[in-house]
């Protein structure tokens, strides 16, 4: 009788052990991927713990023009590209509370191109991708509410009632997120190039005005400045290059005041375009973002800058860091398909 029960409870376990497994199996091919926010995310999770020395946070101009394969290669810095596009400072918040709790990062270096470019409440067209990924937590669930509207929550949470249907849409790499796949995901750090080059016209103008960052947006970057003040990071404000308006500017009159006021770095790359020797003809991939090579001359010069920041320690070399090295080399093979032309989604 003993032995037929223990029989009995061990088919019970198998069966409970294959359930969550198949569960598993599923929700790792089923759920949503994209190099614009979602993996950004999930691969935070996968990083060893403390090992972040500087996170770059903000929207697509961090991890499409950050190379943080340059910031190893070049200078050990052990960077990370923690963004979404069109990410809005409400959600960069919550970001960066999710990042404190498995990193401890010297330096948050912020985009402050969200901001100046979109004006509304609630930021609706790349929504998605700053959502999908984070992982439910009583933080994810303050950043919903603060990010989308009640009537429109079903669309975006919970994650599996919005992707479970995703059958006709599998790719190839989606088969590629399971555990045995975490040391390529851990060589992922975030830096998504582009690979087009198009013509842009180099801005000129004068913009004395200050008033273009709305109430949400200052309330956001004011808590963003009070947590990192009480985690001891410096925060580093930045906009990366790209075809800046007038518009744009009126943002950046104030945030600078708001730098100046709590004794911040804040960084304007649209004044450098000449020192950072970039080409409007050969650069960028579009008006709002450089290609890879205008993100490699970026790069280069935003790493002199944090090289020269004492508490950034030299990584190369030292043990845990390897994935740093794997990353240099994703980013060098993606290259050469560029350069083969194999790579995918690219139009020749």
């Amino acid at each position: 009788m003993k032995a037929s029960r223990m029989k009995k409870n061990l088919i019970r376990a198998g069966f409970a052990v294959l359930f969550l497994v198949t569960i598993y199996l599923t929700a790792s091919v089923l759920r949503i991927k994209s190099e614009h926010g979602v993996n950004q995310k999930a691969g935070l999770y996968i990083q060893p713990k403390d090992s972040i020395d500087v996170a770059m946070m903000g929207t697509s101009h961090i991890h499409c023009d950050i190379n943080t394969g340059i910031l190893w290669e070049k200078y050990g810095i052990a960077a990370y590209d923690y963004s979404g596009a069109e990410q809005p400072l409400w959600m960069t918040y919550y970001y960066l509370k999710e990042l404190y709790k498995y990193q401890n990062p010297e330096v948050i270096v912020l985009d402050m191109y969200a901001p100046a470019r979109f004006k509304e409440d609630y930021q609706y067209d790349w929504i998605a991708e700053n959502i999908y990924g984070m992982r439910f937590s009583l933080n994810k669930m303050q950043m919903l509410p603060v990010s989308v509207e009640p009537v429109k929550l079903h669309h975006y949470f919970p994650d599996f009632a919005v992707y479970h249907s995703r059958y006709d849409d599998l790719e190839e790499e989606d088969f590629q997120h399971f555990l045995w796949n975490n040391e390529k995901k851990e060589a992922f750090k975030g830096y998504t190039p582009y690979w087009n080059t198009r013509p842009q016209q180099k801005p000129g103008f004068s913009e004395d005005r200050n008033d273009g960052l709305t109430s949400k947006s200052e309330k956001y970057l004011k808590k963003i400045i009070a947590l990192t003040k009480k985690k001891g990071s410096d925060l580093v404000l930045i906009v990366s290059p790209y075809v800046i308006t007038s518009e744009d500017q009126r943002t950046y009159n104030r945030i600078t005041e708001i730098a100046a006021e709590n004794g911040l770095i804040f960084i304007n790359y649209n004044e450098y375009y000449e020192t950072i020797g970039l080409d409007f003809e050969k650069d960028f991939n579009d008006d709002s973002h450089l290609n890879y090579w205008g993100s490699c001359k970026f790069t280069e010069y935003l790493g002199s800058f944090l090289d020269s920041y004492d508490r950034i320690p030299d990584r190369r070399g030292q043990e845990g860091y390897e994935s740093w090295d794997a990353n240099v080399e994703m980013i060098y093979e993606e290259l050469q398909s560029y350069e083969d032309g194999t790579l995918d989604g690219l139009e020749y």
